[in-house]
């Protein structure tokens, strides 16, 4: 049997996440400026954690939608050289990214999807997805059953007592 690390997994699905995303994406929307913002994801006892960079992106101008546990996160970070303007100006380095953005994760079956919540700040959007109960560890102790008085049937099995950690 074969384990795999779980952080490891984790990467290379991402990594194939963001390729497929810049691929596709620029080939989707011919012409149009997209771009893949960054993204971090952590999984604590109780909870996941996700971090997009939105640098100048206004909270007004992104959607979140959670949907078939499908997490989705688009947008538009407008570009300053592009207002439309009456004077005529040559463009000598483009660097920024700029245009529309989208990107869909697929969380666990055993999120609980009525509390998640999200924050933006200083360009960071910050998406708080709760673990389920049910899907949350929990420690199981276990006791011994006392001998005196029990059936022979009885005797020596544990029983198990299920408390939250």
């Amino acid at each position: 049997m074969m384990n795999r690390n779980l952080s490891t997994t984790l990467d290379r699905m991402l990594s194939l996440n963001r390729a497929l995303d810049e691929a596709l994406g620029s080939n989707v929307t011919r012409g149009a400026s997209v771009w893949v913002p960054a993204m971090d994801i952590a999984e604590r006892a109780e909870e996941y954690a996700i971090q997009l960079d939105l640098p100048g992106v206004d909270p007004e101008a992104v959607e979140l939608n959670f949907e078939q546990n499908v997490l989705t996160v688009r947008g538009t970070k407008p570009s300053a050289l592009d207002a439309k303007t009456e004077q005529e100006y040559r463009l000598h380095a483009r660097e920024r990214v700029s245009g529309a953005f989208e990107r869909s994760l697929r969380l666990p079956d055993s999120v609980d999807a009525e509390a998640i919540d999200a924050t933006f700040a200083h360009g960071v959007l910050t998406i708080t997805v709760p673990k389920a109960r049910t899907a949350q560890a929990r420690r199981i102790a276990i006791r011994s059953a006392e001998r005196s008085g029990e059936g022979a049937g009885e005797r020596g099995q544990r029983a198990v007592e299920h408390t939250t950690a």
